[in-house]
């Protein structure tokens, strides 16, 4: 489990095809800041890159690497992942820890697109496009995961929906890198999730 606050901005040092081909080897190089300098990359550990949830399979001093399967590829944005792609870092929630944004499991619903990105006072009004199936999940003033990045929704439209991200976050995470047209990975409130498969079930 995760919280949605990233801990750093890593990059990708490395990419390699794996098996037939389908699968693939990222080597992630970690931020240079007091959380990734101590962080014990254990094997065998999760941590979430960019919202997907991955285990490290080989681990070094300011690196580590894992591995992702074809069907992982398919559904979220790091099948776009190149050398120098940058990626947000958050590693798994113990027992504990403070949690200061909302419960994030690691497990992507989809990818969203970025509409449009606009100045508002100190902010940035970003809105983001998602795909007809996961649309009934977002409410307004509802928690959403997008690239790991735990944020609050503000408005909904259809199948589009808008956050605020303030110059904090901007600062510390992969928004940056972003612009209209990118693709996000998103993953739903959890809540929502269970919620909706209950109401299914009443409505069968």
């Amino acid at each position: 489990m995760f919280t949605g606050l990233i801990t750093g901005v890593g990059s990708i040092r490395s990419v390699a095809a794996i098996g037939s081909g389908q699968d693939a080897r990222f080597t992630i190089q970690t931020p240079d800041n007091e959380v990734w300098k101590t962080a014990e990359k254990k094997l065998g550990a999760s941590i979430a890159c960019s919202g997907v949830c991955l285990t490290v399979i080989e681990a070094g001093n300011n690196w580590f690497t894992v591995e992702v399967s074809a069907e992982t590829l398919a559904k979220t944005n790091l099948g776009d992942w190149q050398p120098g792609t940058q990626v947000n870092l958050e590693g798994s929630l113990r027992l504990g820890d403070e949690l200061g944004g909302h419960l994030v499991s690691g497990h992507v619903d989809g990818l969203a697109e970025v509409v449009s990105l606009t100045p508002e006072n100190g902010s940035t009004r970003w809105v983001f496009e998602l795909p007809a199936v996961l649309a009934p999940f977002v409410a307004p003033k509802g928690s959403i995961a997008i690239n790991g990045v735990s944020l609050t929704v503000n408005e909904v439209e259809g199948h589009r929906f808008g956050v605020n991200i303030i110059p904090h976050t901007a600062a510390h995470t992969n928004f940056a890198t972003l612009r209209a047209g990118s693709l996000v990975n998103i993953e739903i409130d959890m809540l929502a999730r269970y919620l909706a498969r209950q109401l299914s079930f009443k409505g069968a």
